[in-house]
């Protein structure tokens, strides 16, 4: 997401270094270029005349401070009125009520309501730490209620069964009352696609919503719908009091002009945004973080977080300790370290966080890099125990043997035998300079300077 509109922004920048004071002239020659970057990401036309006209207020005349060039002074006022433009901060969830809070989930059909559903429901349970029920009133598509329950299962939150037979109204009401006896903290109400243009199935979502009372209404909208996603979400906001937004498919989309646009026509906030198919695919929308990304800065503060939640703490200590000991970093190890790598969402998902990677070739980011991961996998997997631990072991003929089981060739295992020797290395330096602790630190202080996360 936002992968054009982050290289032409980039291009415009790079056009202004040399220039000693941001002046009237060389301003509306680099809004001209923004404005044109924002309306080929889909940007709607009223918002992005007026970001336009607020960045230009704000940069004429400024003067250059510091040590900051004029481009990265201009990159400092477009970050904050991108910001600024999609909400300033991320505006969680309103679950500070008797339980169960109900949460109603709106939008198209195929936006991905019950995938998402399933998503946030998962993020509930693991980082909320909630007692989760989930249920389908789409009445009209009985294979939503089956993908529910099964993705139910899956994520390992309550399920309330219904069926084609009933009124949503009635389903949810019975699901209401089955929270409130198993003691649910949250309830999550999938409901049935429906056209913004459909009068019958927009007077169902208003009858359900009065008979419900959520405290919360989400609009499930799919990024790569473009304007047509804004005019929708404007056309169930004036139909329902929508508390926020969640924006799907976001890695499929490389414009990000909803993500711009839907706060300001809506005035609703974006509250999470799907950026994959796998359940824990789910991010909290921070639009100071986004922003950032769009400028070429990266989100090492989602990098940061990514690590603390989804890599093996008790692995990552095993290894720190490993190393402290002075015993070699192995095969097994770099398994590990792949495998936690894929579970932050793979290598397109980890380089596009870390600043200054909008430049990195897009069959990385858009997943290359995860494929080539793989294949090294196969090769380790097809080393024997004693190779692992003793990678010297590995010459002529066990290099043929490991090719042909891992299906790949031997200039295959000699690269991965040379990346394994340097990353041996590396993991030695790493040990005498702090571990993984001082890794950490390490990226916390990967910023451009002058700019704040």
């Amino acid at each position: 997401m936002f992968d054009n509109l982050s290289e032409r922004l980039g291009r415009v920048i790079r056009n202004l270094r040399g220039q000693g004071r941001l002046t009237a002239e060389n301003i509306d020659e680099t809004l001209r270029e923004v404005r044109m970057a924002l309306l080929e990401a889909d940007v709607a036309l009223p918002v992005v005349r007026g970001f336009v006209e607020q960045v230009k207020t704000r940069a004429v005349g400024e003067e250059v401070f510091g040590s900051l060039t004029p481009g990265q002074s201009l990159i400092r006022i477009v970050r904050d009125e991108l910001t600024r433009l999609m909400g300033e901060a991320n505006d969680a969830l309103n679950l500070r009520v008797a339980p169960p809070a109900v949460i109603l989930m709106a939008g198209l059909q195929g936006s991905g309501k019950t995938t998402t559903v399933a998503k946030l429901a998962r993020r509930l349970k693991e980082a909320e730490k909630k007692n989760v029920l989930v249920v389908s009133a789409d009445v009209y598509r009985p294979a939503a209620i089956d993908q529910l329950r099964i993705l139910a299962a899956e994520v390992g939150v309550g399920f309330f069964p219904s069926h084609g037979g009933q009124r949503p109204a009635e389903i949810v009401a019975a699901a209401i009352q089955h929270a409130r006896t198993h003691f649910h903290d949250v309830l999550i109400v999938d409901t049935a696609g429906r056209l913004h243009i459909d009068e019958q199935m927009m007077a169902e979502i208003k009858q359900l919503h009065a008979a419900v009372s959520p405290v919360e209404t989400l609009f499930v909208v799919d990024a790569m719908m473009g304007q047509d996603a804004v005019n929708t979400a404007r056309a169930f906001n004036e139909a329902v009091p929508l508390t926020g937004v969640i924006v799907t498919k976001a890695d499929g989309d490389a414009r990000g002009g909803v993500a711009l646009s839907v706060r300001q026509v809506t005035g609703r906030p974006i509250k999470f945004i799907g950026v994959g198919e796998k359940t824990t695919a789910l991010e909290p929308f921070h639009p100071d973080r986004i922003a950032s990304r769009i400028l070429g800065m990266g989100d090492v503060l989602s990098l940061i977080e990514d690590v603390e939640q989804k890599v093996d703490r008790e692995k990552t200590l095993e290894l720190a300790d490993k190393l402290r000991k002075g015993r070699d970093f192995d095969f097994n190890d770099l398994r590990d370290q792949l495998l936690q790598v894929r579970n932050m969402g793979g290598i397109g998902s980890f380089v596009g966080k870390l600043p200054g990677m909008n430049q990195v070739p897009k069959h990385v980011m858009e997943g290359g890099g995860d494929k080539e991961m793989l294949k090294l996998v196969a090769i380790i997997d097809s080393m024997t125990r004693r190779e692992r631990l003793f990678p010297d072991l590995i010459k002529a003929s066990r290099k043929r043997r490991i090719a042909a089981g891992s299906g790949t060739q031997i200039q295959d295992v000699n690269r991965l035998l040379k990346q394994f020797d340097q990353m041996q290395k590396m993991m030695k330096r790493m040990s005498k300079k702090g571990g993984i602790a001082g890794l950490m630190r390490g990226m916390r202080n990967m910023r451009p300077p002058g700019m704040p996360f």
